[in-house]
């Protein structure tokens, strides 16, 4: 048998597929693995490059296979998907991962800890609670507007309408009805303390860890942004400059490029017709696509909005796309 140098291992819930080449390209082993086999299967082989997409239980595979000696590299799925060669399946995806983990500019996902997850786990579950409760609210004051009964909205709202649930002596709400509400609050009840008992654990987590500390300094930020920053982010050096790690987290400049189009074009493919978009600023000048001479006359925004004076050609010369444009 050929020395293996190179693994793509797509991992499931019960079988995975392996797929091992050697250091010329070609293909040693392609074959299925149950998952009680995998670690089995690493402890037989030479230490190698293995490649996984970055998915649900790959940080417990990295670090299984890493404690084998093998040197194992996460890839984010998206980046892992151009490589796929044919239909999706278990085979075709452990050969386009086996192929993309070889590139040299894949961009990898650093192995978090199992403390590193252990606090994304309170934080999924603490906004799973607070998912919960909005649910609760909401059904409470759905239920209870079906008897006349409302309340402002807010917390005190909410407190207003336990109140009338709690008096037995109201007789707007039938006592089938009191049953069923008195149970929600009762669940109510229960999640805030849950919510408050994971608020005490998320800062206890964040005054034993140094890093999140740190963060806590900056202004804008308290111990959830931090511990759930320190969480998510294996290894900042991933992240070649500041300007990478806000693109990360989703804190972009807004966009104006078109793609090498006009805005008129642009608008049709992202947005839907021109003529059913109002027009704010100059953010969507539309002087590359008609010209101010033939720009439509639109009242008294119309200088606002097209960032000149009013055009005074009549509708008639106006394109297609631009007639009976409604206005902002």
């Amino acid at each position: 048998m050929q020395m293996i140098t190179t693994i793509g291992l797509d991992i499931a819930k019960s079988v995975f597929q392996v797929h091992g080449v050697d250091a010329a390209g070609e293909v040693v082993i392609r074959r299925q693995l149950k998952r009680r086999y995998v670690l089995a299967f690493f402890q037989k082989l030479s230490p190698c490059l293995v490649g996984i997409e970055a998915c649900a239980s790959s940080h417990y595979w990295s670090r299984e296979l890493q404690a084998l000696g093998h040197t194992v590299r996460l890839m984010p799925p998206a980046y892992v998907k151009p490589y796929v060669k044919r239909q999706k399946n278990d085979m075709a995806d452990a050969e386009a991962i086996c192929e993309a983990v070889t590139r040299a500019n894949m961009r990898f996902v650093p192995t978090k800890t199992p403390e590193q997850q252990s606090c994304l786990m309170l934080h999924r579950t603490r906004h799973l609670f607070i998912r919960q409760q909005t649910a609760v609210i909401n059904s409470i004051r759905a239920h209870l507007a079906e008897f006349g009964i409302i309340a402002p909205v807010g917390r005190k709202g909410v407190t207003e309408l336990l109140h009338v649930v709690a008096d037995p002596s109201d007789k707007r709400v039938p006592e089938v009805a009191r049953a069923c509400l008195a149970a929600l609050g009762t669940q109510l009840l229960r999640l805030k303390q849950q919510i408050l008992e994971f608020d005490r654990m998320i800062m206890a987590w964040h005054r034993s860890n140094q890093t999140s500390k740190r963060l806590h300094y900056i202004p804008g930020v308290g111990p959830i942004l931090a511990t759930a920053l320190v969480a998510s982010v294996a290894d900042p050096r991933t992240f070649r400059s500041g300007r990478n790690f806000s693109a990360w987290i989703g804190l972009v400049p807004k966009q104006h490029s078109s793609g090498g189009q006009g805005p008129a074009r642009q608008h049709q493919q992202t947005r839907g017709p021109l003529s059913t978009q109002p027009v704010r600023g100059r953010s969507h000048s539309p002087s590359s696509a008609t010209p101010r001479s033939t720009a439509p006359s639109i009242g008294p925004g119309s200088r606002r909005c097209w960032g000149g004076a009013r055009p005074r050609s009549p509708p008639s010369r106006l394109p297609t796309r631009l007639r009976g444009w409604p206005g902002p």
